[in-house]
């Protein structure tokens, strides 16, 4: 797998925003311009100077709408830093071509995007540092159809006391453990819209940081291709852990 790290120009006075900090504001957006790092050979060869509008079926293959994989997919995540900067972390399958994704957009970038292989091992009884940005959503309204199949119902956040619970849930068909005493956790929301100047979705967003105990290393490996809950395509799931 590959992780890259993106500074994003935010500019230092948020009330004279740069185009960065408007980006990072639609989450949508974020994931379409995240998306063109994976062009098709077709894209590729056929608009190598990006002149042309956005077309989901022209990147990805195996890598855009996709259940994530260690070989197919990618998760990423909007990290706040020190100083007012943001970075962007991208963890993908396939290696990225960011210079075609930007080459169009360069303007949202401080620094060219950093890259690097990725191949994580670990053991049972490990204790890692994580960090995940989570959508901690319930389903209601599930029932059983006229032909018996199981029809899910819509997604509604969690109430705040049950934020931790719903990640000791998750954790337990993951192959770790988290002590509820040790994770700190910071609610708030994002927005998403697929037409400019809308406010569009609000989606419940909660940072998880902490200790975990790795309890299954090879369903733990699993787990960090594949991400954690709902919203993906929104900046959730990623899970980024080091050594504690």
């Amino acid at each position: 797998m590959y992780m890259s790290t993106l500074l994003i120009d935010v500019g230092l006075n948020p009330d004279r925003p740069r185009p960065g900090r408007l980006w990072l504001r639609n989450l949508y957006r974020v994931h379409q311009r995240l998306c063109m790092a994976f062009p098709s050979a077709f894209r590729l060869e056929d608009d190598s100077n990006f002149l042309k509008p956005f077309k989901p079926e022209d990147f990805g293959g195996k890598q855009v709408h996709v259940p994530r994989r260690r070989d197919a997919g990618f998760l990423f995540r909007v990290d706040p830093q020190p100083g007012g900067r943001v970075v962007i972390l991208v963890q993908s399958a396939l290696e990225p071509n960011w210079n075609y994704a930007f080459q169009n957009a360069d303007y949202l970038l401080a620094a060219s995007p950093e890259v690097k292989t990725f191949t994580p091992s670990f053991k049972i009884e490990q204790h890692l540092r994580f960090r995940l940005s989570a959508n901690p959503t319930r389903k209601v309204g599930t029932k059983s159809g006229p032909n018996g199949k199981k029809q899910n119902g819509r997604r509604v956040p969690v109430p705040p006391d049950r934020f931790v619970s719903w990640l000791d849930r998750k954790a337990g068909m993951a192959g770790f453990f988290v002590d509820p005493e040790k994770v700190t956790v910071q609610p708030g929301w994002i927005y998403e819209s697929k037409e400019i100047h809308k406010v569009g979705n609000r989606l419940r967003s909660v940072r998880y940081d902490g200790i975990l105990r790795v309890t299954d290393p090879v369903l733990f490996q699993e787990t960090l291709a594949r991400g954690i809950g709902p919203g993906k395509a929104f900046g959730f799931g990623l899970l980024s852990v080091a050594p504690a």
